[in-house]
């Protein structure tokens, strides 16, 4: 590879690192501006909707427009978003008693463990699928879960993608503030944007559409 088109590449790897850690920082500053119960919801969905736009190269005035989604999304969103985060509070809390409790509860934690797996399967298809379909807001899990079980690779490479993250974060925790979260939603996004181009040629292709 020549020197140019090796300085492209990594003033390109650069660009999106930066667009990462812009991403973080405005979902980290609306979550909290809503103190986080209520900010969670927004924030996410906002984020989700920028990043698809910026996958498709689009001109986006971030905090503007993150703005005007959060506040456009803000009760939609937090229905989305809420009761999903508040199982999942749930089952980690639960992972957490039973595995204090030791081995006598080594198969209600493996259950939990394995509910929060199929939660986060689930899960990582959801603000791709919010930010670029217009569906009624109750079908967005159900198509979620008929994704993530209809395309088992797709989704163990966002769950491989999402431990990759998550472990990178609990070795250096300085990484949360800082572009985890953006990272993980970047990266969701671009994975996910494809998985539906090659779902829909699929569909295309059966006659379909």
């Amino acid at each position: 590879m020549n020197h140019p088109a090796l300085s492209i590449r990594i003033q390109a790897a650069c660009s999106e690192l930066i667009w990462a850690v812009r991403l973080n920082l405005i979902w980290l500053v609306f979550t909290l501006a809503g103190g986080v119960i209520l900010g969670l919801g927004p924030a996410t969905v906002a984020a989700y909707t920028l990043a698809r736009r910026h996958a498709r190269n689009e001109t986006i005035q971030v905090w503007r427009e993150f703005w005007l989604v959060y506040r456009r999304e803000f009760v939609r969103a937090s229905l989305l978003v809420l009761p999903a985060a508040l199982v999942a509070t749930v089952l980690v809390g639960n992972y957490l008693y039973f595995s204090a409790l030791g081995p006598d509860m080594g198969a209600l934690r493996i259950a939990t463990f394995v509910a929060l797996i199929a939660l986060a399967g689930v899960g990582a298809y959801v603000g791709p699928l919010y930010a670029h379909y217009d569906l009624p807001l109750w079908a967005y899990w159900p198509k979620a879960t008929q994704l993530a079980l209809l395309r088992p690779a797709s989704s163990a490479l966002l769950l491989l993608a999402l431990s990759a993250i998550a472990f990178a974060t609990s070795v250096a925790p300085i990484l949360a503030p800082m572009i985890s979260f953006g990272a993980w939603i970047y990266l969701n996004t671009w994975l996910c944007l494809r998985f539906f181009q090659e779902n829909e040629a699929r569909l295309l292709s059966k006659g379909n559409s």
